[in-house]
């Protein structure tokens, strides 16, 4: 069977997905388990692989299933912890100091503070805790997932204290004969610290935008009058927020490697936004909210959205530091368990580690360290919380039983789509490599010397099938770096192939289809899991096509033709914001099918 055909049956997997998700609209937990039915039968009938790989890599799926929904009942417990004690109103009034404007809110709340808490645990721990805080303040539930999904971007390559580069690309370049012959002798972490400084610069010229493209997404999509201008309205400030985290995110990436750029990056960019909102530095004349409650969509609602503040418990005036320290000790506490050491060897040491080798005879190990998902960090700030604000057992025991509900609902779509993936990335047999890799190689024989500039999509691909920047890298470091040498690069001219497989796996977490059921989950929204992916693709397809528009001007060198096409994709994308104004809700239908 040639390799045109077999990339086509490869890619049927992920048309399933798009076609009953995205173009069909069906929820996520009736269009997933078909997309894992034809994805068992192509793995089984076409490529050969062994019926016991299918269920270990089934079973390993839904181990990771009950991971991520334990993440989504630790961040919903926390929220719901705060929301019963009171403390979300303080929370509520501080961001009104301010500024009521909700362009700011979104910025400061996902783009900066989303971003520090993705530096220090990534796996979509931000769209956990950003989204049900957003709502908690007054969004509606579709809006604070959708700008929740957008910044799982520019921090993500450097999330998780630098796991997708230092475990990702490292697992996937380290040791192979071809890399090692490539750089001669260089270091092969100095090529790393490479590969990264280029993520850092790709990023931050790519990603200082995003906090302008995610408001004008939301005023698009979720304001009265359906424009994007109204966003762009506050686009002093929104470029402010980009650069004061991008700047020094792009800094330290190539000075210190890809251990903290998007946790200290976020963390200055906080202390610049924040006071210079609270000046009213660069803010906008006007003032945007959101439409009365009974304006709003039935689909933008979610479950959240229809709990009120327990207002017994809200008597009892909660500070904004007592208000806000759950929050803050949720940052610190992840800070700790994954930079010192000691802690990190204890959470993740064999007598707490649950391993399972070679299960079913398959070669597939399942393993679990319980005690170091973010869940576990989530439950205990709970209970410590319960304590701090003083709460009844009554209403602590509703908020457990309201975030249980939450996870399980999150369940129904995530049982089905992480063993479909698991399938997809573990159907390699003696004759033929894994379907992503088959159809990456399919995409290759068509770009021949353009690739770096589908590189990033390779990337986001990666993404949405595997649900992590971390997997997609370690999927096609490799084949990006083969790809390049193969279409006659250098060592350097590879590093930014590589370095744009790991952007374009951070810009691919915007539409995982992981982070859109678990966002999603957390503040209660259900069946509109297409309907945030088609919006998702807006912002990611201008983030894979500027990238690839970078890297082949670093390529190619000097001031070229590149760079100029990159600057004509970042005013073509502002100029159709500016242009497409919308005002009606059939035109929002419109753009958004």
């Amino acid at each position: 069977m040639s390799i045109g055909m077999l990339s086509f049956i490869a890619l049927l997997p992920i048309l399933t997905v798009f076609l009953f998700l995205v173009v069909l609209k069906w929820p996520a937990s009736r269009a997933m388990p078909v997309a894992l039915v034809v994805t068992a039968a192509i793995a089984l009938f076409v490529w050969g692989t062994k019926m016991n790989v299918v269920l270990a890599a089934s079973v390993n799926g839904i181990k990771t299933a009950i991971e991520i929904m334990f993440i989504v009942f630790g961040a919903v417990l926390l929220l719901n912890t705060v929301k019963e004690s009171g403390a979300i109103e303080t929370i509520r009034q501080g961001f009104i100091h301010i500024s009521p404007d909700r362009r700011i809110q979104a910025i400061i709340i996902a783009w900066l503070f989303g971003s520090f808490i993705e530096g220090a645990a990534g796996f979509g721990t931000p769209a956990a805790i950003a989204a049900p805080l957003l709502v908690a303040i007054g969004f509606p539930a579709m809006a604070a997932v959708l700008v929740a999904l957008i910044i799982q971007s520019t921090p993500v390559s450097f999330g998780a204290i630098g796991t997708p580069i230092l475990v990702g690309v490292n697992t996937g370049l380290a040791n192979q004969e071809a890399v090692m012959k490539a750089i001669g002798d260089m270091e092969f972490t100095d090529y790393l610290l490479q590969i990264a400084a280029n993520v850092g610069i790709i990023h931050a010229m790519v990603g200082t935008f995003i906090p302008l493209i995610m408001v004008g997404m939301m005023t698009r999509f979720f304001g009265k009058n359906r424009s994007f201008r109204e966003g762009l309205r506050v686009w002093k400030f929104a470029l402010l927020a980009g650069l004061a985290f991008t700047v020094p995110y792009a800094i330290i990436a190539n000075v210190l490697g890809p251990e903290f750029p998007s946790l200290v990056g976020a963390l200055i960019g906080l202390m610049i936004v924040v006071p210079a909102a609270k000046a009213g530095l660069f803010m906008p004349k006007d003032t945007f909210d959101f439409e009365k409650r009974s304006e709003w969509e039935q689909e933008w609602i979610g479950r959240l959205n229809n709990e009120q503040v327990n207002l017994q418990q809200g008597n009892k005036r909660i500070s904004l530091l007592n208000a806000w320290f759950p929050y803050v000790l949720v940052a610190i506490l992840l800070v700790i368990t994954r930079t010192v050491t000691e802690v990190k060897t204890f959470l993740t040491g064999e007598s707490v580690t649950i391993l399972i080798d070679n299960v079913f005879n398959s070669g597939i190990a399942i393993k679990s360290t319980p005690l170091y998902l973010p869940g576990t960090i989530f439950l205990i700030v709970s209970l410590i919380t319960y304590v701090l604000h003083r709460m009844d057992a009554k209403s602590y025991k509703k908020a457990f039983s309201d975030s249980f509900k939450t996870a399980l609902s999150a369940g129904s779509a995530l049982i089905f789509a992480v063993p479909m993936i698991n399938i997809f990335i573990n159907s390699k047999t003696e004759e033929l490599a894994s379907m992503p890799l088959v159809l990456a190689e399919g995409v290759s024989h068509i770009a021949g010397s353009a690739w770096p500039v589908v590189a990033p999509l390779i990337g986001a691909l990666g993404a949405f099938i595997a649900g992590s920047n971390t997997f997609s890298n370690m999927m096609f470091s490799l084949f990006q770096f083969g790809t390049a040498e193969s279409i006659g690069l250098s060592a350097s001219g590879a590093a930014v192939v590589v370095a744009l497989q790991a952007v374009g796996g951070a810009a691919g977490n915007m539409i995982c289809v992981h982070n859109v059921v678990a966002a999603s989950a957390t503040v209660g929204l259900v069946g509109q899991e297409g309907s945030l992916i088609r919006k998702a693709l807006i912002p990611m397809t201008y983030y894979i096509v500027a990238a690839g528009m970078l890297g082949m001007g670093f390529i190619v060198g000097g001031f070229n033709i590149w760079f100029i096409l990159y600057a004509v994709v970042v005013i073509a994308f502002i100029f159709f914001m500016m242009s497409n104004r919308g005002k009606t809700k059939k035109a929002e239908k419109q753009i958004s099918a």
